[in-house]
């Protein structure tokens, strides 16, 4: 398992760190809630 963080695909600020099993290929997409933005946006795995 790695950690990955998430960044909000509105504002790009990095909100969380997930874990992520090395045996998923594609990048996380997740729809969590922005401190930020103050609403539930779509969440991206970064590098």
């Amino acid at each position: 398992m790695n950690k990955v963080p998430l960044s909000c695909e509105v504002c790009g600020s990095r909100n969380y760190n997930v874990h992520k099993t090395s045996d998923q290929k594609t990048r996380l997409q997740l729809k969590k809630f922005c401190p930020r933005c103050n609403a539930h946006t779509l969440h991206k795995e970064s590098k």
